[in-house]
Parts: C-alpha cells; sequence; structure tokens
C-alpha cells in the first residue's frame, strides 16, 4: 500500500519515532486493527494534587496508558523551568513503567524564546505531541485578516516541528476564540505541513459549538486529526438559563456510538486525552488542594475509563 507517513502513523496507531521501517501492523481490510483499543492517556490537570510521579503512578495504576502532562503556567511544569524541570518529569514518568507522548501548553508562536524551549526539550524527550494555546481574534482586525495572521505562525511552527521531529496541535473549543468552528480550524491549517501540524479533535466542543452538524465538521478535519480529547456534557437550565453542564462519560449528549464508527470508518485511532471536567472538588480546575477525598477523583477517572473502552469496543 502507498500510504502517506501522516495516514500510515494514525492507521496503525503507532508513533513517528517507529517510523520509517516499523512492521505492518495495521489490518489491510479495514485499515487498522479490529480489536485495537484506544492508546489512552489521563489528562495530568486532574492530579495536580500529587507531584509528578505520584500522578504518573495514579494513572498507571488505574489503566491508563500514560500521561498528557500540562508544560504551561500553573502547570505541573512551568513554562519557564522546562529546560530542567520537563527532562526530570519525563524520567520520573517513565521510571514507573508509564509513558508521556502527549503535553498540553501554552505555546503560540515561534518567536517566544520559552515556546522554542518547550519544542525543543519535549522532542529530546522523546514527546510525540504538544497542544498549543488558542488564539484570539484581533479585535482591530477582520475574522480573515486575524486567521491569515495565525496560518502564517502556525505554519512557521510546523517548521520547527519538522526539525525536531515532532507534531503540534490545535483543540478545537465552543467559544469565541478561533477554532470554534470546524471551518476556523480548516483555514489556519491551511498552509502547514499536516505530516507535523494537526488536530486535536476534541467531541465535546464540536457537539456544543456544531451542533447537529458536527459530522460535517469530523469529515472535513478527519485527515488533519493528530489527537483527540474524550469528555462529556449536557444543556441543563441552572437560574432560568441554558448552559453547559460537564458530566462523566456516557451520562451526556455525546453520542459516542455514532463517533467512534465514524472513526473507526476515517480509520483512525489516535492517541487520546481523557479530560474529566464535571465537579471533582476542584480536581476538574487543577487546583493544586482539592476538596474531596482522593479516591473520589480516582474513581471517576477508572470509571470514566472504563466507560470509553467499553464504548469503543462496542461501536
Amino acid at each position: 500500500m502507498n500510504l502517506s507517513r501522516r495516514k500510515f502513523i494514525k492507521k496503525a496507531g503507532i508513533t513517528v519515532a517507529a517510523m520509517p521501517f516499523a512492521p505492518l501492523l495495521i489490518n489491510m481490510s479495514s485499515g487498522i486493527a479490529d480489536d485495537k483499543p484506544l492508546d489512552i492517556h489521563l489528562f495530568s490537570k486532574h492530579l495536580q494534587f500529587l507531584d509528578i510521579k505520584e500522578a504518573a503512578e495514579v494513572a498507571a495504576e488505574l489503566g491508563f496508558n500514560g500521561l498528557d502532562l500540562t508544560v504551561r503556567p500553573k502547570g505541573h511544569v512551568l513554562t519557564e523551568d522546562v529546560l530542567t524541570d520537563l527532562p526530570k518529569a519525563i524520567k520520573d514518568i517513565k521510571s514507573i513503567g508509564s509513558s508521556c507522548k502527549m503535553i498540553t501548553t501554552a505555546i503560540t508562536d515561534i518567536n517566544n524564546s520559552y515556546d522554542l524551549d518547550i519544542i525543543k526539550t519535549a522532542a529530546q524527550q522523546d514527546v510525540h505531541y504538544y497542544r498549543m494555546n488558542w488564539y484570539k481574534y484581533h479585535e482591530a482586525l477582520t475574522m480573515e485578516e486575524s486567521i491569515a495572521i495565525y496560518q502564517e505562525q502556525i505554519k512557521n511552527l510546523g517548521e520547527i516541528n519538522k526539525q525536531h521531529n515532532i507534531i503540534g496541535c490545535y483543540q478545537n473549543h465552543a467559544g469565541t476564540k478561533v477554532g470554534a468552528s470546524y471551518w476556523e480550524i480548516n483555514q489556519i491549517l491551511d498552509s502547514v505541513d499536516l505530516d507535523y501540524f494537526g488536530v486535536q479533535y476534541d467531541i465535546r466542543h464540536a457537539m456544543v459549538d456544531g451542533g447537529l452538524s458536527w459530522e460535517n465538521g469530523l469529515k472535513l478535519l478527519n485527515d488533519k486529526i493528530q489527537t483527540i480529547v474524550l469528555k462529556d456534557y449536557k444543556w441543563a437550565k441552572v437560574n432560568g438559563k441554558y448552559k453547559v453542564i460537564n458530566v462523566p462519560i456516557g451520562e451526556g449528549m455525546v453520542d459516542f456510538n455514532k463517533y467512534f464508527k465514524l472513526l473507526k470508518s476515517y480509520e483512525l485511532n489516535p492517541p487520546t486525552s481523557l479530560h474529566l471536567e464535571y465537579s471533582l472538588g476542584g480536581a476538574e480546575k487543577g487546583r493544586s488542594d482539592i476538596k474531596v477525598d482522593k479516591k473520589v477523583v480516582f474513581d471517576a477517572m477508572k470509571s470514566d475509563l472504563k466507560m470509553i473502552q467499553k464504548l469503543w469496543k462496542e461501536a
């Protein structure tokens, strides 16, 4: 089969570091192994009441494949300390037999020296993906002019990523920042090398923002997806007004059966980050001091993980 490097990686569910001489791990008839589970990583934001090694131990004990490590202001690794603290963090994670192929950052621009430090250091530590920050529309410019500026910034990031063999991701996120709409995501990625920059696709935000059109968004962006985020939500009336309420996986409005079937139809099995944004005593917000027993948080993580595995297998 004449697969592009990017397509092969996503179909086989393997990493860039394993290329180009990795064995063919895919089922040629269906694109991905029929029973291959999702590669699920726990967003370390929800364990920031623990140090990194403790967080990695908990994630491993609960059954996660690794940590999606926060490397940003108020994260497990602070931006300004990345040169010294990120290598130590990765060493701590690997020392207990876990992994860190994904990090979440506040990267925006190659002209920021901290952003370059994160990219270079992460790549040196065999991190394969980073999620960047979201862009805001410039009030003094048209939306099209803002998009053009960010296209160039992402193109430049992609070129740096290529130099260091790492993949950047932009997350679709409901709201008013750039990337709430799948068309915005498609535009800002228009000029970047998609082998080194793509989408961190978030089905919760896609459904909140896209309503019934989320399937069109997935169809448009599927060949640009590098990683995904899983979480659930519902609309509820609070003090007379409808708002989005985050809930455990399977208890909300995300149609995981249809979503997972579509991912499989597109032959996608990307690295996955589990987010728990519903009330967990402050753990959902990344607080270092939580108001519930740790077991409450751990039980919620384990429950969501089991539900994801069940829903993926059934789809």
